[in-house]
């Protein structure tokens, strides 16, 4: 599974904010150390990007091991993310906690199966962050109609009420939910989004 896989994931420092991320856990040798290694050329494609942490993974095609992925390194070519599937030529380095890519030399988005969030700022922020997040009731149960990971969203159910109830992938994610199979059971809580019923998290019961 992706998320027990990587849910250890290290990060880079963010020279935007200053701030480094709770999860990286390399030592400052160990990071001063990278800069004396050459870095290495691969070619692969996107397995995942979570636009909201800003990070995800590149499958490499030679069969090493998956590759982390930092929006850092596509601030050059002014992005913020890459979408699941999308294919891309990185250097990357052997890190305490596995390769991390240093540098996109190119990515094409014509291989893209997933949805691009740069392309749809107003959408991300919307489903990211809806609106009448306040205005939620509480957690309930609920089950999961569909989910479409390709086109990042799916419907849900409450209990005994066949209401259609939107999630998207960043909802689940953000609740460190790779994946989920039509009758699972979640937990969500539900807002009135002025389309119809609308998930603003979730979580596994």
């Amino acid at each position: 599974m992706e998320g027990a896989q990587h849910a250890g994931a290290p990060w880079v420092e963010d020279s935007e904010s200053g701030a480094k991320e709770t999860g990286h856990t390399q030592s400052t040798a160990a990071d001063s150390a990278t800069g004396t290694q050459s870095a290495r050329v691969f070619h692969g494609r996107i397995k995942w990007f979570d636009a909201t942490r800003g990070f995800g993974f590149i499958i490499p095609d030679d069969g090493t091991a998956d590759i982390l992925i930092h929006f850092s390194v596509l601030r050059e070519h002014g992005r913020r993310m890459l979408p699941e599937g999308a294919t891309v030529v990185c250097e990357a380095v052997d890190r305490n906690r596995g390769l991390q890519a240093t540098h996109v030399i190119s990515f094409d988005l014509s291989t893209a199966t997933g949805v691009d969030f740069d392309l749809r700022p107003a959408q991300r922020s919307d489903r990211a962050n809806p609106a009448g997040m306040e205005d939620a009731g509480p957690m309930e149960p609920v089950v999961v109609k569909w989910f479409n990971r390709l086109k990042g969203y799916g419907f849900l159910n409450r209990v005994g009420n066949d209401a259609d109830i939107f999630v998207h992938m960043e909802t689940l994610r953000r609740a460190g939910i790779i994946d989920i199979e039509p009758e699972d059971r979640l937990t969500a809580r539900i807002t009135e989004s002025g389309k119809g019923l609308l998930a603003v998290e979730v979580a596994k019961p």
